[in-house]
């Protein structure tokens, strides 16, 4: 069969899955004006990877039902390959800006975490560790585009799953010869409308007694019981793409998934009621790692952009070489350059693990995350200053444009030392895209939060620095002291 393309891809979403939106059950997502422009966007990242001048950088042989799928999917074996895959990611990433966060290639790598990780599962069970083994091979084999849910929804965050008020939580409430049955929600179900599947699972802690919330398990979202409740379409609300041309191309949507009396059959379950396993599919095997390694690769291509539309609003606005403008643009280039460094040194720092699999180095990563999640918004910020009042004064819509009685006013009033009128609305307008609206500030939120809380980075930071080399150039330094002369000092604490 041959490499899957965009309208493999589509036709696949016309499975009946259960939308809604607006009070509404959407009937084919591919169709609806909250959801069809993004459709068509992740149709042409496939249609990308399918084309003959991108086929050797793009794909790799699987064995299975197609003849080559997507890069992600490969688990390298050492830095070269790492580096190759790379380049795939940022090369599919640089089609869309590094908008969408939950491609494709994020569940891949996702999912070639725990894989790589497989004896963490085997340690527990054999069946378990199978499972997942065999699903990873299907998703991979049928190059799926898979999502997950991995949050629960916020309530009482001083308490537990077990403890809330309400049990909402996505929960084990049957068990059998077949399989599991659940119950309940999870959040944050990025791209959930427009992906062929769903991992679920949990990355919250679990202690003992909630051993029914530690679940793990992939389905497709056309499985009864299913259903997606759909935020606020930014698409849908954009209006024209001159308008937005960010919201009206990538608007990969965000969805809190119900399950209702779902069964999951055992081959597809991963964790059932095992809460150390439910941590350790994360943390002990590469997954956490290397999913956050994906997407410092997506952001690093966010942030070039962001850099390039930088310099071009102080170009529109006649002040690109001003003293103070040229130290910003410097600096956001330097914050920029700092994130590819970082992904490079992963790469340079990583090491091999049990299988013969080769993985990023986790400090670096828990350092780039840390400093990211913090620097974006900076970024953001800083571009917003260059910007100034321009993003605001825009015409109303494309509209304008187009009215004779209005139109020489709006020229002489949209004035640019380096293009004429139109240019400089659309560069303005795409500014304000990319930092202002809607769709902007859900990215600056998603940039903040997608590899969890600050403290967490931070927790993970603590954890995987080399402290030992760190506290033995302290000792090495106090050395320096010598002996304290006798009489000056005890050395002996009472």
């Amino acid at each position: 069969m041959a490499i899957r393309d965009g309208a493999a891809y589509t036709r696949s979403l016309r499975d009946g899955r259960t939308v809604f939106i607006d009070g509404k059950q959407v009937g084919d997502v591919t169709q609806h004006p909250a959801f069809r422009n993004a459709v068509a966007s992740f149709a042409k990242l496939y249609d990308f990877q399918a084309a003959a001048e991108n086929r050797e950088l793009m794909t790799v042989p699987a064995n299975g039902a197609r003849e080559r799928v997507n890069r992600s999917w490969q688990l390298p074996r050492n830095h070269a390959d790492l580096v190759l895959r790379r380049r795939a990611i940022e090369t599919w990433s640089a089609q869309h800006l590094g908008f969408l966060g939950r491609s494709p290639d994020h569940l891949a790598t996702t999912l070639g975490g725990m894989v790589m990780g497989l004896d963490v599962f085997r340690a527990r069970s054999d069946d378990r560790a199978k499972a997942l083994a065999d699903y990873f091979s299907y998703a991979r084999d049928n190059d799926l585009f898979v999502t997950y849910v991995i949050r629960n929804p916020q309530s009482d965050r001083s308490k537990g799953a077990s403890e809330q008020a309400r049990d909402v939580v996505l929960r084990i409430v049957d068990e059998d010869a077949s399989g599991i049955t659940v119950e309940g929600a999870k959040m944050l179900g990025t791209s959930s409308v427009m992906s062929d599947e769903i991992l679920v699972a949990a990355i919250e802690p679990l202690k003992p007694g909630e051993e029914r919330y530690a679940v793990s398990f992939a389905m497709p979202l056309a499985t009864r019981g299913v259903k997606l409740l759909s935020r606020r379409s930014y698409e849908a609300a954009a209006g024209a793409s001159f308008d937005y041309p960010l919201s009206t191309h990538f608007d990969e949507n965000d969805a809190i998934v119900v399950f209702e009396n779902v069964k999951v059959p055992w081959e597809r379950v991963f964790v059932a009621g095992d809460v150390d396993l439910a941590r350790a599919q994360w943390h002990d095997t590469p997954a956490h790692v290397y999913q956050n390694y994906q997407s410092q690769i997506r952001l690093a291509t966010k942030l070039k952009f962001l850099v390039g539309l930088a310099r071009r609003v102080a170009q529109t606005n006649g002040v690109a070489d001003v003293p103070q403008v040229r130290s910003t643009l410097g600096r956001l280039a330097a914050q920029a350059a700092m994130v590819e460094g970082l992904v490079a040194g992963m790469e340079i720092e990583g090491r091999e693990i049990t299988g013969g699999y080769f993985v990023p180095s986790a400090p670096l990563l828990y350092a780039a995350l840390s400093i990211t999640q913090e620097l974006y918004p900076q970024i953001a910020m800083s571009i917003r200053e260059l910007c100034g009042g321009g993003v605001i004064m825009l015409p109303s819509s494309v509209d304008d444009l187009a009215n004779p009685i209005i139109r020489d006013a709006i020229a002489a009033t949209q004035v640019s030392p380096v293009t004429d009128a139109m240019g400089r609305i659309g560069v303005m307008k795409l500014a304000w895209d990319a930092l202002g609206s809607e769709f902007a500030s859900r990215h600056t939120q998603y940039e903040m939060f997608y590899g969890g809380a600050t403290f967490v980075n931070h927790g993970n930071m603590v954890r995987t620095y080399d402290w030992r080399t760190a506290e033995a150039l302290v000792d090495q330094a106090l050395k320096l002291a010598g002996d304290v002369p006798a009489g000056v000092i005890s050395r002996t604490v009472a």
